[in-house]
Protein backbone atom coordinates (compact mmCIF):
# COMPACT_ATOMS: atom_id res chain seq x y z
CA UNK A 1 0.00 0.00 0.00
CA UNK A 2 1.83 3.04 -1.31
CA UNK A 3 1.80 6.31 0.61
CA UNK A 4 1.97 9.84 -0.81
CA UNK A 5 2.46 12.01 2.30
CA UNK A 6 2.90 11.69 6.06
CA UNK A 7 -0.83 11.27 6.70
CA UNK A 8 -1.24 8.46 4.17
CA UNK A 9 1.98 6.88 5.40
CA UNK A 10 0.49 6.63 8.89
CA UNK A 11 -2.83 5.42 7.49
CA UNK A 12 -1.16 2.76 5.33
CA UNK A 13 0.57 1.36 8.39
CA UNK A 14 -2.72 1.31 10.29
CA UNK A 15 -4.60 -0.45 7.49
CA UNK A 16 -1.93 -3.08 6.89
CA UNK A 17 -1.51 -3.91 10.56
CA UNK A 18 -2.32 -7.56 11.16
CA UNK A 19 -3.38 -8.27 7.56
CA UNK A 20 -1.40 -11.13 6.02
CA UNK A 21 0.15 -10.14 2.71
CA UNK A 22 -0.45 -6.40 3.21
CA UNK A 23 2.60 -4.12 3.52
CA UNK A 24 2.86 -0.31 3.64
CA UNK A 25 5.36 2.16 2.22
CA UNK A 26 6.12 5.57 3.71
CA UNK A 27 6.96 8.63 1.66
CA UNK A 28 6.00 12.00 0.21
CA UNK A 29 4.98 12.28 -3.45
CA UNK A 30 6.65 15.04 -5.50
CA UNK A 31 3.24 16.74 -5.83
CA UNK A 32 3.09 17.02 -2.03
CA UNK A 33 6.67 17.97 -1.12
CA UNK A 34 6.10 21.71 -0.66
CA UNK A 35 6.77 21.53 3.07
CA UNK A 36 9.42 18.82 2.88
CA UNK A 37 12.30 19.46 5.29
CA UNK A 38 14.59 17.74 7.78
CA UNK A 39 11.66 17.23 10.15
CA UNK A 40 9.82 15.37 7.39
CA UNK A 41 12.78 13.02 6.97
CA UNK A 42 12.80 12.34 10.72
CA UNK A 43 9.05 11.66 10.66
CA UNK A 44 9.53 9.20 7.78
CA UNK A 45 12.42 7.54 9.61
CA UNK A 46 10.22 7.06 12.68
CA UNK A 47 7.37 5.66 10.58
CA UNK A 48 9.72 3.29 8.76
CA UNK A 49 10.71 1.79 12.09
CA UNK A 50 7.39 -0.09 11.98
CA UNK A 51 8.31 -3.68 11.10
CA UNK A 52 5.67 -4.00 8.38
CA UNK A 53 7.08 -1.13 6.26
CA UNK A 54 8.69 -2.52 3.12
CA UNK A 55 9.57 0.53 1.01
CA UNK A 56 10.25 4.27 0.93
CA UNK A 57 8.03 6.28 -1.39
CA UNK A 58 6.29 7.20 -3.50
CA UNK A 59 8.96 9.72 -4.38
CA UNK A 60 10.54 11.01 -7.56
CA UNK A 61 10.20 13.90 -10.00
CA UNK A 62 7.15 15.17 -11.87
CA UNK A 63 7.86 17.99 -14.31
CA UNK A 64 4.59 17.55 -16.23
CA UNK A 65 2.34 19.43 -13.81
CA UNK A 66 5.09 20.94 -11.63
CA UNK A 67 2.95 21.28 -8.52
CA UNK A 68 6.27 21.95 -6.76
CA UNK A 69 9.49 23.60 -8.02
CA UNK A 70 11.90 21.13 -9.67
CA UNK A 71 14.73 21.98 -7.27
CA UNK A 72 12.54 21.24 -4.26
CA UNK A 73 11.35 17.99 -5.81
CA UNK A 74 14.93 16.90 -6.39
CA UNK A 75 15.92 17.74 -2.83
CA UNK A 76 13.05 15.62 -1.47
CA UNK A 77 13.82 12.80 -3.92
CA UNK A 78 17.45 12.67 -2.85
CA UNK A 79 16.43 12.65 0.81
CA UNK A 80 14.10 9.71 0.19
CA UNK A 81 16.83 7.77 -1.61
CA UNK A 82 19.32 8.42 1.17
CA UNK A 83 16.83 7.32 3.82
CA UNK A 84 16.05 4.18 1.83
CA UNK A 85 19.77 3.41 1.55
CA UNK A 86 20.26 3.99 5.28
CA UNK A 87 17.37 1.68 6.17
CA UNK A 88 18.16 -0.85 3.42
CA UNK A 89 14.68 -0.50 1.93
CA UNK A 90 13.74 -0.26 -1.75
CA UNK A 91 12.48 3.04 -3.10
CA UNK A 92 9.26 3.47 -5.13
CA UNK A 93 9.97 5.98 -7.92
CA UNK A 94 7.51 8.23 -9.75
CA UNK A 95 8.64 9.99 -12.90
CA UNK A 96 6.84 12.11 -15.45
CA UNK A 97 8.59 14.26 -18.04
CA UNK A 98 11.72 13.79 -15.93
CA UNK A 99 13.30 10.52 -17.05
CA UNK A 100 16.83 11.86 -17.52
CA UNK A 101 16.83 13.70 -14.18
CA UNK A 102 15.39 10.71 -12.32
CA UNK A 103 18.11 8.50 -13.81
CA UNK A 104 20.78 11.03 -12.80
CA UNK A 105 19.61 11.21 -9.18
CA UNK A 106 19.24 7.44 -8.87
CA UNK A 107 22.73 6.89 -10.27
CA UNK A 108 24.06 9.10 -7.47
CA UNK A 109 21.79 8.13 -4.58
CA UNK A 110 20.17 4.69 -4.97
CA UNK A 111 20.97 2.28 -2.16
CA UNK A 112 21.72 -1.45 -2.27
CA UNK A 113 18.07 -2.47 -1.80
CA UNK A 114 17.22 -1.02 -5.22
CA UNK A 115 13.65 -0.11 -5.96
CA UNK A 116 10.99 0.08 -8.64
CA UNK A 117 10.22 2.49 -11.44
CA UNK A 118 6.49 2.56 -10.86
CA UNK A 119 3.93 2.88 -13.67
CA UNK A 120 6.86 3.13 -16.04
CA UNK A 121 6.34 4.82 -19.41
CA UNK A 122 9.91 5.20 -20.63
CA UNK A 123 11.03 4.00 -24.07
CA UNK A 124 12.39 0.47 -24.60
CA UNK A 125 15.99 1.68 -24.82
CA UNK A 126 15.77 3.12 -21.28
CA UNK A 127 14.93 -0.21 -19.64
CA UNK A 128 18.48 -1.51 -19.51
CA UNK A 129 19.81 1.65 -17.90
CA UNK A 130 17.40 1.44 -14.97
CA UNK A 131 17.87 -2.31 -14.61
CA UNK A 132 21.62 -1.74 -14.48
CA UNK A 133 21.08 0.73 -11.64
CA UNK A 134 19.37 -2.03 -9.66
CA UNK A 135 15.71 -1.23 -10.30
CA UNK A 136 12.64 -3.23 -11.16
CA UNK A 137 10.25 -1.92 -13.83
CA UNK A 138 6.52 -1.90 -13.13
CA UNK A 139 3.85 -1.73 -15.84
CA UNK A 140 0.38 -0.31 -15.18
CA UNK A 141 -2.90 -0.23 -17.10
CA UNK A 142 -1.45 2.30 -19.55
CA UNK A 143 -0.04 -0.68 -21.46
CA UNK A 144 -3.61 -1.60 -22.50
CA UNK A 145 -4.37 1.81 -24.04
CA UNK A 146 -4.84 1.97 -27.80
CA UNK A 147 -1.99 4.42 -28.44
CA UNK A 148 0.53 2.79 -26.07
CA UNK A 149 2.52 0.94 -28.75
CA UNK A 150 5.88 2.15 -27.48
CA UNK A 151 5.05 1.11 -23.92
CA UNK A 152 4.13 -2.35 -25.18
CA UNK A 153 7.61 -2.53 -26.70
CA UNK A 154 9.01 -1.45 -23.34
CA UNK A 155 7.03 -4.16 -21.54
CA UNK A 156 8.52 -6.74 -23.89
CA UNK A 157 12.07 -5.51 -23.19
CA UNK A 158 12.05 -5.88 -19.38
CA UNK A 159 14.11 -8.84 -18.12
CA UNK A 160 11.84 -11.46 -16.51
CA UNK A 161 13.50 -11.08 -13.12
CA UNK A 162 12.82 -7.33 -13.01
CA UNK A 163 9.23 -7.22 -14.25
CA UNK A 164 6.31 -6.08 -12.06
CA UNK A 165 2.70 -5.16 -12.82
CA UNK A 166 0.49 -2.78 -10.83
CA UNK A 167 -2.76 -0.88 -10.67
CA UNK A 168 -1.68 2.65 -9.63
CA UNK A 169 -5.20 2.68 -8.20
CA UNK A 170 -7.35 4.70 -8.15
CA UNK A 171 -5.83 5.96 -11.42
CA UNK A 172 -5.12 4.45 -14.85
CA UNK A 173 -7.85 1.83 -15.04
CA UNK A 174 -7.00 -0.50 -17.93
CA UNK A 175 -9.01 -1.03 -21.08
CA UNK A 176 -11.92 -1.98 -21.00
CA UNK A 177 -12.41 -0.26 -17.61
CA UNK A 178 -11.04 3.16 -18.61
CA UNK A 179 -12.85 6.03 -16.97
CA UNK A 180 -13.69 4.08 -13.84
CA UNK A 181 -11.95 4.23 -10.50
CA UNK A 182 -9.16 1.68 -10.78
CA UNK A 183 -8.92 -1.18 -8.29
CA UNK A 184 -6.99 -4.46 -7.88
CA UNK A 185 -9.82 -6.46 -9.44
CA UNK A 186 -8.91 -4.90 -12.80
CA UNK A 187 -5.28 -6.06 -12.76
CA UNK A 188 -6.02 -9.18 -14.86
CA UNK A 189 -6.71 -6.91 -17.85
CA UNK A 190 -3.19 -5.49 -17.58
CA UNK A 191 -1.72 -8.92 -16.97
CA UNK A 192 -3.38 -10.37 -20.07
CA UNK A 193 -1.85 -7.70 -22.32
CA UNK A 194 1.61 -8.00 -20.80
CA UNK A 195 1.51 -11.80 -21.05
CA UNK A 196 0.50 -11.63 -24.71
CA UNK A 197 3.27 -9.12 -25.47
CA UNK A 198 5.85 -11.38 -23.87
CA UNK A 199 4.39 -14.58 -25.38
CA UNK A 200 3.89 -16.27 -22.00
CA UNK A 201 0.82 -17.58 -20.23
CA UNK A 202 -1.00 -15.37 -17.76
CA UNK A 203 -0.36 -17.93 -15.02
CA UNK A 204 3.36 -17.81 -15.79
CA UNK A 205 3.33 -14.02 -15.70
CA UNK A 206 1.56 -14.07 -12.32
CA UNK A 207 4.16 -16.47 -10.93
CA UNK A 208 7.04 -14.34 -12.19
CA UNK A 209 5.76 -10.97 -11.06
CA UNK A 210 4.60 -12.28 -7.69
CA UNK A 211 8.01 -13.78 -6.99
CA UNK A 212 9.73 -10.58 -8.11
CA UNK A 213 7.54 -8.49 -5.80
CA UNK A 214 8.13 -10.78 -2.84
CA UNK A 215 11.88 -10.64 -3.36
CA UNK A 216 12.03 -6.88 -3.88
CA UNK A 217 9.86 -6.05 -0.87
CA UNK A 218 11.05 -9.01 1.23
CA UNK A 219 7.53 -10.31 1.76
CA UNK A 220 6.75 -13.78 3.04
CA UNK A 221 4.62 -16.07 0.85
CA UNK A 222 0.97 -16.29 1.86
CA UNK A 223 -0.08 -19.51 3.63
Amino acid sequence: MVATDLATSKRAIEICHGLAGWYPSVGVHPHDCGDFDAATVEALRDLAAEASVRAIGETGLDFYREHQPPALQECAFRAHCRLAAELELPVIVHQRDSLHDVERVLAEELGPAGGVMHSFTGPPESVGRFVDLGLHISISGIVTFKRADELRETAAAIPPGRLLIETDAPYLAPTPMRGRRNEPAYLPHTAAVVAAIRNVSVSSLYATTTQNARELFRCAPLP
